[in-house]
């Protein structure tokens, strides 16, 4: 393991624009995304466990060739339904392995769990009033308020759900993190430059 990697793990709130927020902290710090829909893209696209990833001495060099084909797509699926612990576990291993070869921002997936013994890690919640959450949410999908709550609604429910079923914590519970984060009417891009001026304080990054 290089000592110098670093891990930032972002849960959030839905509608608190986590993901804008991910990949501009992404560009500002020069380093990689993963959440959800690109971690299924490559196990799907590989179609190999991720045990069977780390044997193959040309895995890293075919994951980054995924990860560029894949990275800027624009699907996100926001009714993510709770997954086999047998995929959570390949998952997890992955996301280790990550871990092991570069600096990085895991998106939800429980990392806040995953790597809450890694030496170099961050974790951040981002949350934010309920009113800026709908607003967002109406403004981003096209949908009215009431619809709108009831997404955030059942996204937060699926998550919690999730993070406690493999976890067995809340991913509401403060304790979790090092930033626990209210973003409601902040623009995505000034909350990823304060994370990104505390992270390279943390970390003493250039």
């Amino acid at each position: 393991m290089d000592q110098n990697n670093f891990i930032i793990t972002i849960n959030r709130e839905s509608g608190t624009g986590g993901r804008e927020i991910a990949q501009q902290l992404g560009d500002i710090l020069g380093v990689k995304v993963y959440d959800k829909a690109l971690l299924d893209t490559i196990m799907g696209q590989m179609n190999v466990p991720a045990d069977e990833l780390t044997k193959d001495k040309n895995w890293w060099d075919n994951f980054l060739s995924l990860y560029r084909k894949f990275s800027n797509a624009k699907e996100f699926d926001f009714k993510e339904k709770v997954t086999t612990k047998a995929i959570y576990l390949q998952q997890e291993k992955l996301l280790k392995e990550i871990g092991e070869r570069e600096s990085c921002i895991i998106l939800g997936r429980t990392g806040f769990h995953i790597f809450k013994d890694y030496p170099n890690n961050l974790k951040v919640f981002l949350v934010a009033d309920l009113e800026a959450r709908v607003k967002r949410v109406c403004q981003t999908m096209e949908v009215n308020p009431k619809e709108a709550r009831r997404f955030i609604e059942e996204v937060d429910n699926t998550r919690e759900e999730y993070t406690k079923k493999y976890t067995g914590v809340s991913r509401y519970d403060a304790r979790n993190y090092d930033f626990v984060m209210n973003v409601s009417n902040i623009p995505p891009h000034l909350v990823a430059v304060f994370l990104a001026q505390n992270i390279r304080l943390k970390f003493k990054k250039d």
